[in-house]
């Protein structure tokens, strides 16, 4: 891998995103031992945004186990799910792919429309299917998160931690290992178009293998990140950045961090008890996010022609171009329909930092 081409640039930008946002929940975790290596407001409530659609994928595995659907099961998209804002795959009523393709593209382009047709073929309903996560997240031991819908779009009374997101993780790593790869995907086809993941370390980071970024305006940037180095798996999980750029910085590094130093203590996912503010309300930073302080942020993380800059020296640029699997309708339907127009960055072709899709501000009325 080459060092990323734009990480000295970004620096100033980096540096003057930090003040943004006061409130920067963050854990790091060793899967195999639970072992929290370093954690930040880990029980401040928090809008999950897209990493929703991790609990969404836990249900979904559940219930494979359970042997009520497999991964050959014909997924049909409803008016309602066709009907969900972008991010969306703009399938038509009646339309269907398999589970597997769903799956491909909740973890790359964490499609909003896929997600609700999956969750009315798992559950019946949306209501019903949310029903089963809320009951699956308390089983997991997540004790202050709560989901309405299984996409993450804004709803009233969604909300989660950095210490419950943890947990979903490092369970979804350690019951279903052999639906790892779904979360390493650099990249899905429908056929007649290819889509990068929007995780940007995969690829880049050394190790990197998942999970899952999301945005809303109260949330700001969230994201999920895994690597495994010699055996050692470490998932981290970062909430509220300013930015596609900060969010995977602070993603990197604190990743590496965990590979790299030795940290003091042996508290646990289960030992760690909660503690300071924000565990009474879901903390909303749509004023800090979508605002034109928050717009200008962005700016400042992009070059003239729109490509990503980077700050961490962790994050490299892809050295191969990406491979794109297979995740579209099933044959011998009426043609997919041409993606609607959603705001994507100018700049390399698939395969560099630049080409990854800009979030769209999304609905803030709860």
């Amino acid at each position: 891998m080459r060092p990323f081409r734009f990480m000295v640039a970004a620096t100033a930008a980096f540096v003057a995103s930090v003040s943004l946002v006061q409130a920067n929940p963050h854990i790091l975790v060793d899967v195999q031992t639970g072992r929290v290596l370093e954690h930040e407001e880990a029980f401040r409530k928090w809008y999950p945004a897209s990493l929703t659609k991790l609990m969404t994928v836990y249900t979904v595995f559940d219930a494979i186990r359970a042997g009520q659907i497999s991964l050959d099961t014909p997924i049909v998209m409803s008016k309602r799910a066709a009907a969900q804002p972008a991010a969306k795959m703009y399938f038509k009523p009646g339309q269907k792919l398999t589970l597997d393709s769903a799956l491909k593209i909740l973890m790359v382009k964490s499609a909003n429309d896929i997600a609700v047709a999956v969750a009315e073929a798992v559950g019946g309903t949306q209501e019903g299917f949310v029903t089963r996560m809320n009951g699956e997240a308390l089983k997991l031991g997540m004790t202050d998160s709560h989901f309405v819908n299984p996409n993450g779009l804004p709803g009233k009374g969604q909300y989660t931690t950095a210490r419950d997101l943890a947990v979903l993780t490092v369970a979804l790593r350690r019951e279903f290992p052999q639906y790892a790869s779904y979360f390493a995907l650099e990249g899905f086809t429908t056929g007649q178009q290819n889509v990068p993941n929007l995780n940007m370390l995969i690829g880049r980071f050394a190790g990197a293998d998942g999970m899952k970024t999301g945005f809303i305006c109260a949330s700001g940037f969230n994201q999920i990140g895994s690597a495994t180095r010699n055996g050692r798996t470490l998932v981290s999980v970062v909430l509220g950045t300013d930015s596609l750029a900060a969010r995977a910085d602070a993603t990197a590094n604190l990743l590496q961090k965990g590979f790299t130093t030795q940290f003091p203590g042996n508290e646990t996912l289960g030992s760690l008890k909660p503690y300071g503010p924000g565990q009474d309300q879901v903390t909303d930073i749509t004023a800090d996010i979508c605002s034109a302080k928050g717009a200008k942020i962005r700016s400042e993380t992009r070059d003239e022609v729109g490509r990503m800059k980077v700050h961490s020296p962790y994050i490299l640029e892809m050295d191969h171009d990406p491979q794109f699997v297979f995740a579209g309708l099933i044959p011998g339907q009426d043609p997919q329909p041409s993606q609607q127009p959603e705001k994507v960055a100018t700049g390399d072709t698939a395969g560099g930092i630049a080409n990854v899709p800009v979030p769209l501000p999304r609905p803030t009325a709860f």
